[in-house]
């Protein structure tokens, strides 16, 4: 009986938040082996809640990459933020990343305020754990142990050190359950959203600091020509300035080539075959704060 206990499988859903920039996608595309979640130097990169998947024998695990949390200053920030913490009340474990950051920023503050009620099983993650001298591991957890966490782990995202210990912490909460999606599936997400992102992370990690945030990435088409051996893909980015759409474009268009030419090798691995990408740069002016364009470009409360 007791053998037949351990086999029992099991199944969950787990939230991963953070302040901005602390490495929630880098660890969710370590866990699923494959690039779902997009990854910038630049804070505020994720916009939705991404719904990955990681199947192995004795469970299943629904990962949701949350944006990061920081106080808005439009409509889509609000978005993001409301985005993060309806996952709370959804999931049953809550991993909570920090980094090697010594001092514990307000932001943190506002996180574990929200989780101070929560009952969902919490697990701290201090990400970064290779930038970290021994002492400085010892003293944030310190920091932090107080705060009712049912566990804490140090990893890298990074390289994965870590994670596999990681996964096996998640395991011993996440309850006995079902199998609530296909084992070769990995992500809900439609491909054309998975497209638009890898679009849009090229553009995060290219452009200059004022330009990014301001972009949004759309996919118009995505047609599969007979024999399944290529895919045209048409795209628009929508920036809220002229300025900004000499900027996307370059000098005699050398940025958005770059901008193209590294979302597609991305973008082919996705598909497993070859792509022909066309990007159109359009000026969307004040797009962040109006109901209608956020709608329309996917971002819904």
């Amino acid at each position: 009986m007791e053998e037949q206990m351990k086999k029992e499988f099991k199944s969950g859903f787990i939230s991963i938040i953070g302040r901005p920039n602390v490495g929630k996608s880098t660890l969710l595309n370590n866990i699923l082996g494959e690039k779902m979640a997009i990854i910038s130097s630049k804070p505020q990169t994720t916009r939705n809640t991404i719904r990955c998947v990681h199947t192995t024998e004795n469970y299943q695990m629904v990962f949701i990459d949350t944006p990061g949390m920081h106080k808005p200053k439009n409509k889509l920030g609000n978005f993001m933020v409301d985005a993060a913490t309806q996952t709370l009340k959804e999931v049953d474990v809550v991993l909570f990343l920090v980094d090697e950051s010594a001092k514990i920023g307000p932001g943190d503050q506002y996180i574990m305020n929200n989780l101070k009620d929560l009952k969902t099983t919490k697990i701290l993650v201090i990400n970064k754990m290779d930038k970290m001298q021994q002492i400085d591991m010892l003293e944030k957890i310190d920091q932090l142990k107080e705060y009712g966490f049912d566990d804490i782990v140090p990893i890298s995202a990074k390289d994965g050190k870590n994670v596999d210990h990681l996964l096996e912490l998640v395991e011993k909460y996440i309850p006995v359950g079902p199998k609530y999606f296909p084992d070769d599936m990995i992500t809900e997400q439609p491909e054309k959203v998975i497209v638009s992102e890898l679009v849009r992370e090229k553009a995060l990690q290219l452009l200059m600091e004022e330009v990014p945030h301001g972009i949004a990435v759309e996919v118009m088409s995505m047609k599969e020509r007979k024999g399944g051996e290529l895919y045209d893909i048409e795209v628009n980015i929508y920036c809220e300035r002229k300025t900004h759409k000499g900027i996307i474009i370059g000098k005699e268009g050398k940025m958005l080539k770059k901008i193209g030419t590294l979302a597609r090798k991305d973008i082919e691995n996705l598909l497993a075959c070859k792509v022909n990408l066309q990007i159109w740069v359009k000026v969307r002016p004040g797009w962040r704060d109006k109901e209608f364009d956020l709608r329309d470009l996917g971002y819904k409360k």
